[in-house]
């Protein structure tokens, strides 16, 4: 699931520009006044439209990048535990060790050692970069008439989203339900209200007709709409991560350049027919809606 909410107010280059003051400041002392103020909004707006966007507040969105950019330093053998606390703002060593962990399940030593086994000829190659997204924009805009899927649906957000796979096996168990059109499945994300910063996810299948569905099963009405489509190329059965590592490149490095309003419409993963992780060659369409 990627952590974000459709906008359709948000210039076109404000993610740009505000991602890349950020890259180029990482371990300078950023503030919200200081990146709305880049981003020419005020900080209480661009608070909102960031967390929109990202599900995850602009401070939150710093902290995760300095740990990013804290374990490729731990896999270059520089520098020292508590020189990287002190660049990523932390107070003590043991203050960045748990937020290390936190974020990459591991210890920050532990981490290294891993990297290095995996990459012992490699320096500077971190684990979560052994195995790069491989996305390609498909040429020009997809439309789709009106559809429902049906499927099951939770909220999500930062602290809970490692339950979104738990989803899945409790869908296909039900398959295939009355009414359904065909054998892809969707993993459709969408907010109930602006700025909302926990999300929607829902497993499900296209259904027509109004037959019953099992227990604890809705109904989800997608409206026509065009939509970027982006293929994500799969590398083995571990999708979670995947899916993350895709939708922190689509939706902070792909849209924010290609300069297009997103429409206030859900966007779906579109798994085809017959899709297994366990075989080679698979992949997933990541559909995002935007305004024509």
């Amino acid at each position: 699931m990627s952590e974000r909410a459709p906008l359709n107010a948000v210039p076109a280059d404000f993610l740009a520009d505000t991602l890349a003051y950020i890259e180029a400041h990482l371990f300078d002392a950023l503030s919200v006044a200081a990146l709305a103020d880049v981003a020419g909004l005020s900080p209480y707006h661009f608070s909102r439209m960031f967390t929109a966007r990202f599900g995850d507040s602009a401070i939150a969105y710093v902290r995760a990048r300095r740990m990013q950019a804290a374990a490729r330093r731990l896999t270059e053998g520089e520098p020292s535990l508590a020189e990287l606390a002190f660049d990523c703002g932390f107070e003590s060593q043991e203050a960045f060790t748990r937020a290390f962990r936190r974020e990459f399940g591991v210890p920050p030593g532990r981490y290294k050692r891993e990297a290095a086994a995996q990459h012992p000829d490699k320096k500077g190659t971190t684990v979560s970069e052994s195995a790069p997204v491989q996305l390609t924009q498909m040429e020009g805009l997809t439309h789709r008439e009106t559809f429902t899927i049906a499927g099951l649906r939770a909220m999500f957000d930062e602290s809970n989203k490692s339950g979104i796979p738990a989803l899945w096996p409790r869908l296909l168990a039900c398959l295939p339900l009355a009414g359904q059109v065909d054998g892809r499945t969707y993993g459709a994300i969408w907010t109930d209200h602006p700025g909302q910063s926990a999300a929607n996810y829902m497993a499900g299948v296209e259904v027509k007709g109004e037959a019953p569905l099992p227990a604890g099963f809705e109904r989800l009405d997608i409206a026509a709409q065009d939509y970027v489509v982006f293929r994500q190329m799969l590398d083995g059965p571990d999708l979670h991560p995947q899916m993350q590592r895709a939708a922190k490149e689509i939706w902070g490095e792909r849209l924010p350049k290609l300069g297009r309003k997103l429409a206030r419409s859900p966007d779906f993963e579109l798994y085809p027919e017959g899709f297994d992780p366990t075989k080679p060659g698979q992949y997933v369409d990541i559909y995002v809606p935007v305004m024509t």
